[in-house]
């Protein structure tokens, strides 16, 4: 039978066409599109494994969730009679309804996140964080030159850039954590350093121009990222032709409590995924180093990515 015949007859329940148009923006757990739609956990999931099985979403384990979304590579033609099928229904009071869902949820995500980082803003650098060691910044270090314009995305209050600013030219910080801000730059007046400058602002849509920088760091800030791609995609954006991309983050674990201590929404990256990330942005000379491994459990090990933008 027609494929294209298959795809329209699964189109046609209500309810797979609802999820497939809130899985179209972005991807979610079970827990949270019972939440949107209002229904029982059986009748999502066994709509969700006839979209798996018709191969339009695909899902992964982050410990006792599962989240699904929209398959990653589509066939054009599929991905054109799904998105004419959601518009076709996009002014129905019920799509509405899920849509003003979704943000709400959405929202949510990123208030547990601010929420937690503005608790501890003034104390991060005292307080235990995985990943956070002299050593592996000391390999980020290494990788720095002088006089550039550096970006430190996902800053925190900035314990990176407080040293980079002693020699570079310029260094932004940019962190959504209004109480991280203010503390960062009360930091950078303090200790007389008027190149180094917060923003408010997410690592996902940062608020710098094109091609403004010559350095953009993301030291273990991208396991905070709801979309890692979107922020590496971001730092390829903000990054001159020539500019350089480094990467601080944990070599993926199965510390579950990671979620709740530290606000963590991804249990770090394997090597691989993060080599990924950079080359889908565009970046070349692209490598991933394993540079450092606590002692105590449960063992964070930190991996340093790099990749370069080339072109004019």
């Amino acid at each position: 039978m027609n494929a294209s015949w298959d795809i329209l007859k699964t189109l046609s329940d209500p309810t797979r066409l609802r999820l497939l148009a809130l899985l179209l923006r972005e991807e979610l757990s079970v827990a949270e599109l019972q939440e949107i739609l209002g229904m029982a956990q059986s009748r999502i999931s066994s709509q969700l494994a006839l979209l798996r099985q018709a191969d339009l979403v695909s899902d992964r384990r982050e410990g006792k969730k599962a989240f699904y979304s929209l398959r990653p590579i589509l066939p054009p033609r599929t991905l054109s009679l799904i998105r004419s099928a959601v518009e076709a229904v996009a002014d129905l009071g019920v799509m509405g309804e899920d849509r003003d869902s979704l943000d709400r949820i959405l929202l949510k995500r990123r208030k547990v996140s601010e929420q937690y980082f503005n608790l501890i803003a003034g104390r991060l650098g005292k307080n235990y964080c995985p990943g956070r060691s002299w050593e592996s910044i000391g390999h980020l270090a290494l990788h720095l030159v002088p006089a550039i314009t550096v970006a430190d995305l996902g800053a925190g209050e900035g314990l990176l850039s407080q040293l980079l600013a002693r020699r570079a030219e310029q260094v932004w910080c940019i962190d959504n954590s209004p109480r991280m801000v203010e503390v960062g730059t009360e930091l950078a007046q303090k200790n007389g350093l008027a190149n180094l400058v917060y923003k408010l602002g997410d690592i996902e849509e940062v608020p710098l121009p094109d091609k403004s920088v010559d350095l953009a760091i993301l030291s273990q800030a991208l396991h905070h990222a709801q979309h890692p791609q979107r922020a590496v995609d971001e730092a390829f954006r903000i990054l001159r032709p020539g500019g350089q991309v480094l990467i601080l983050d944990l070599n993926e674990h199965s510390f579950e409590k990671a979620r709740e201590l530290y606000a963590d929404v991804w249990l770090g990256f394997k090597e691989n995924a993060l080599h990924g990330f950079l080359k889908k942005s565009g970046f070349t000379k692209v490598e991933v180093t394993a540079v450092a491994k606590e002692s105590r459990e449960p063992h964070f090990e930190t991996l340093l990515a790099s990749g370069v933008k080339s072109g004019r």
